[in-house]
């Protein structure tokens, strides 16, 4: 085996392209570098920005104040008042709301939109098109 003398190395100066080389290769490193601490930090801000921020502040929009509840005892007895001559096709039920989907005497395609918890209908949304 040959024993590599280290300090032989070390000491004889590169010559100028290999030095040219190595001097961009160090600039490449020192850029990398920089953009992988920035594109560090952005992340902890962000993860700092989703921990402090008040999810209080944005609650989702509702009809009712009050969460819809029915007691067991109790069932609820409302009316919806449709339009004359509205023919039922179909309802759906969603938490508190009611969609029902007809037609006018005219031809006239609608849904509704009964809250149960109002008591009312909340939106009447008129079908257009083919």
């Amino acid at each position: 085996m040959t024993h590599i003398d280290d300090e032989n190395q070390e000491d004889k100066p590169l010559d100028p392209v290999m030095e040219g080389v190595r001097r961009k290769m160090v600039k490449l490193q020192l850029i990398s570098g920089g953009i992988m601490a920035a594109l560090f930090l952005a992340v902890l801000v962000s993860i700092f920005y989703k921990l402090t921020r008040d999810e209080g502040s944005a609650q989702p929009a509702t009809t009712s104040a009050q969460p819809f509840a029915v007691p067991s005892d109790q069932p609820l007895s409302l009316t919806a008042n449709l339009p004359a001559g509205f023919r039922v096709v179909q309802t759906s039920l969603s938490g508190s709301q009611m969609l029902i989907y007809g037609e006018t005497d005219s031809g006239e395609r609608k849904a509704l939109v009964f809250d149960l918890a109002l008591g009312r209908i909340i939106a009447d949304v008129t079908l257009a098109g083919d």
